[in-house]
């Protein structure tokens, strides 16, 4: 069933406009001006029919609440089902709080209109119960769009640390040095957010840009922020390599997994296959006598990683056992639930340059992500991990929007 289209024209009328809880500095764009967009709670004031679908939710919630309780007070409750009762409970219990904010406040302003229809000759009366009343709504308001984010679907592992995963694809040796200067980006954009930025593995190319590169990323809500960076990114200028001075257009892979734990991803031994080897290329001289580089692979799913970036077996074999689980877990996760992921092979492509996310052009000295239009010209400022946050906000509220009209459409 499709969302009411007034509730989405509305949403996207606030888009559209620059509304926005939270004032950002403008950005240059190809008009010269265009508002940052973010994504911190749903935006802008709910319509009508929004808050009538949540309303409807907010009744369910409290009958269940109610039934709950009832449940619960039985003495003749199995410990088994009132553990399971009582679990579900606590579940509601953040939601039953507000719901019961906002009644109290539904009534406040209940109360308040009345009054301003009993005394309609009393000014100033009418000016204290208007001025309460404005603030009493605006309370209200803010209340169902808590209420709002608090019912909207979340992925569980946003709040996860991640892997990122950056690999040359067409384009040879200028599509290496572009992998490296993304992967580069991504470690400034890390370093300005507070999080920590750990290098798993580089393979270098013979110019020294990055053939594949791969990364830990840790801090709060990492993956959650990062996740629509998965994809191909297209580059087009000059490459350093090029005499005549033509333009050339390459594309490198990114893909962005959640860790994973123990409990997540349970290896046995049997299904692991460990070889060690001397690690080679540049940065690897020092290993060349030992055999410090791990190579991994998984036998059930014959997925294979390799790493040689540490000087100790021990650390490369940790590093790359960490990559094995977030690889693997990303695949159970998609499996349990396909139609709120994409498959890793799905996120990194075949590296051509049509399949494209964003594109990075720097003879004219713009970025543009092709899923939400946006076009930033500061492409400097970009890869120097300053401005990403101008295309990491729009896509996650891009993801709250069709949130919001996935909520509306299930509940109608």
């Amino acid at each position: 069933m499709k969302p009411p289209q007034s509730l989405w024209r509305c949403w996207s009328t606030k888009i559209s406009r620059g509304y926005c809880a939270i004032r950002l500095p403008l950005m240059k764009s190809a008009s010269n001006s265009q508002t940052r967009l973010c994504s911190t709670e749903v935006q802008g004031n709910l319509s009508p029919e929004l808050i009538k679908i949540m309303e409807q939710r907010l009744s369910a919630i409290e009958c269940r609440s109610v039934a709950l309780q009832n449940f619960l007070d039985q003495p003749e409750t199995l410990p088994s089902d009132y553990a399971n009762a009582n679990r579900e409970f606590r579940k509601l219990r953040d939601s039953i709080d507000l719901i019961s904010e906002l009644r109290a406040k539904q009534k406040e302003v209940a109360g308040l209109r009345t009054m301003m229809r009993e005394c309609p000759e009393d000014r100033e009366m009418m000016e204290m119960v208007t001025e309460e009343l404005d603030q009493t709504e605006e309370e209200e308001k803010r209340l169902q769009k808590l209420l709002l984010n608090s019912l909207l679907p979340r992925d569980d592992a946003d709040v996860r640390d991640c892997i990122l995963e950056v690999r040359a694809g067409t384009g040879g040796e200028e599509a290496s040095l572009f992998a490296m200067e993304i992967f580069k980006m991504y470690e400034r954009y890390s370093q300005k957010k507070g999080w920590k930025f750990e290098v798993v593995d580089i393979a270098e190319s013979d110019l020294k840009g990055f053939k594949e590169a791969t990364a830990a990323i840790s801090g709060n809500g990492v993956y959650g922020k990062l996740k629509f960076e998965s994809g191909v990114h297209r580059v087009q200028r000059v490459p350093v390599t090029e005499k005549s001075g033509r333009i050339h257009t390459s594309a490198i892979s990114v893909a962005i997994l959640p860790q994973a734990n123990e409990v997540d991803v349970q290896l046995r031994n049997e299904d692991l296959r460990i070889d060690t080897y001397r690690s080679g290329g540049s940065g690897g001289q020092h290993a060349n006598t030992t055999n410090s580089a791990v190579r991994i692979t998984h036998i059930p799913s014959g997925m294979v990683v390799s790493i040689q970036d540490e000087r100790s077996q021990h650390m490369n074999k940790t590093k790359a056992l960490k990559v094995l689980c977030a690889r693997l877990y990303e695949i159970e996760r998609i499996r349990i639930n396909s139609g709120r992921s994409k498959l890793r092979a799905e996120q990194i492509g075949s590296g051509d340059r049509s399949e494209r996310i964003r594109t990075y052009n720097f003879p004219q000295g713009r970025v543009t992500d092709h899923r939400v239009g946006i076009t930033h010209h500061a492409i400097d400022d970009i890869l120097l991990g300053e401005d990403l946050d101008v295309f990491v906000d729009a896509l996650l509220l891009r993801q709250e929007m069709d949130a919001v009209a996935s909520f509306s459409s299930v509940n109608t």
